[in-house]
């Protein structure tokens, strides 16, 4: 009996190593890629940083003076919960010239809500940001990256684009930033849609250290520049993709 426990034990290890190099390691994004934007087709040297789980009244401030030391624009995905308790830093987001979308209300995983839930949640969180941003919101990021067939369409039917990623900076693990600078300048490519998180950790949505994320901002920025690339918003990208198209 005690062998077989001592089994047990040791394969329960084993599939938690598993899992846990899998989350750390793997963007599970790319399993739920269709039916969203997650880049653009485009040659010009264009990308869009976008900013997750925020606004944080630690860590949003000290990235927005980053961006605008550099003269960067950017997208934060916004928590609708995060916003009321933190309004002066979300009115902050908008009056630098920054774009919002919407990141549900509480970051609950919805692959699991109900067509009503999902609603509630969403809408909840877009009026939050319009009454304190002044901002209506027209992109959707869903927490974890999380959603069936069913519920992109309901999404769209409630008139959002769902966004996605190309590049996952993976900051919430608290890699190192030369880490994180080497890995993105491996791989960029036009019309990236690049991970990052102003908010949050490993196993929630508030707090995290976001100091790693402050470090590499004006790095890749200023080795993206050194390449030619400039930075738009997400709705910037999506115009210029177009342009090119005609």
């Amino acid at each position: 009996m005690k062998k077989i426990i001592l089994i047990a034990i040791v394969l329960l290890i084993f599939v938690g190593l598993i899992v846990a190099v899998f989350t750390i390691f793997f963007d599970q994004a790319v399993l739920v890629r269709k039916d969203t934007l997650y880049r653009v087709p485009i040659e010009e040297k264009v990308v869009a940083l976008t900013f997750d789980d925020g606004p944080s009244p630690v860590w949003t401030p000290q990235i927005l003076d980053k961006l605008k030391k550099e003269n960067v624009k950017a997208t934060f995905f916004l928590l609708g919960e995060h916003v009321q308790k933190y309004p002066q830093v979300a009115r902050r987001i908008v009056a630098e010239g920054h774009e919002v979308g919407n990141h549900s209300l509480s970051h609950h995983v919805l692959i699991a809500y109900k067509k009503q839930e999902l609603q509630k949640e969403i809408r909840d969180a877009e009026k939050v940001i319009k009454d304190i941003t002044g901002k209506t919101t027209k992109y959707f990021r869903p927490p974890k990256a999380w959603l069936t067939k069913r519920e992109k369409k309901k999404v769209k039917e409630m008139g959002y684009e769902v966004v996605l990623w190309s590049l996952n900076s993976k900051d919430w693990v608290t890699f190192d930033d030369k880490y994180m600078l080497s890995y993105l300048m491996h791989h960029i490519q036009p019309g990236d849609i690049i991970l990052f998180h102003d908010s949050g950790g490993a196993f929630s949505a508030e707090g995290g250290d976001r100091h790693e994320t402050v470090l590499v901002i004006p790095r890749l920025i200023e080795k993206l520049k050194e390449r030619g690339y400039r930075f738009v918003t997400v709705s910037e990208l999506i115009k210029l993709s177009q342009q090119e198209k005609k």
